[in-house]
């Protein structure tokens, strides 16, 4: 985002800080997408990351004195997201999962994606940790390095290193085990 954004947006913040609606309607407009994301896939249910987001943003605006800029935002609402997330999957033993048709479009931007695949992925990713799944969706859905998250989740930069080498090897396990084995021809 160029300097000019960035300006826009804090300028905004400061706006919302000052109790302009109109600014604090924008902030979450500018986030809804990214922290609803994250929610859906750290929960699995429209329902429960719907309630969630709306938590997360009630809870920033009661919080926007203590958020510095458009940029803390960001990570403050990854953090708060992915906290909330791990607290309620810690208190469900399991969350029921819908129909990889009714989410289709949010699991893949690719046109040619293979739906089974993704079904396949999503299962995996659902029977990861919470904290485990949190590592693994803010690195690969939010592009954030192993620094990153270990800032975000207020865990060792190790720990986040040894959540995602243990969760891609076990989800690398059980997606190899899902293939069919090709056969070689041996009559050559």
């Amino acid at each position: 985002m160029n300097d000019g954004a960035t300006d826009i947006l804090d300028e905004q913040l400061e706006k919302a800080r000052c109790g302009e609606r109109s600014a604090l309607t924008l902030l979450v407009q500018r986030h809804q997408r990214s922290v609803y994301s994250l929610a859906l896939r750290m929960l699995g249910t429209r329902d429960l990351a719907e309630d969630l987001t709306q938590e997360v943003f009630m809870q920033m605006s009661g919080n926007l004195r203590t958020i510095e800029s458009n940029r803390h935002l960001g990570f403050w609402l990854r953090q708060v997201t992915t906290n909330r997330a791990i607290d309620q999957l810690r208190r469900r033993a399991r969350v029921q999962m819908r129909p990889l048709e009714e989410e289709a479009h949010l699991f893949s931007a690719e046109e040619n994606s293979d739906p089974l695949l993704q079904r396949h992925l999503q299962a995996l990713l659902a029977e990861l940790s919470p904290p485990a799944r949190a590592v693994v969706l803010l690195r690969y859905q939010e592009d954030l390095d192993p620094v990153e998250i270990a800032r975000t989740l207020e865990m060792p930069v190790n720990t986040v290193k040894s959540h995602l080498k243990r969760s891609l090897e076990s989800m690398r396990e059980k997606t190899s085990g899902a293939r069919p084995a090709r056969c070689e021809d041996n009559s050559t």
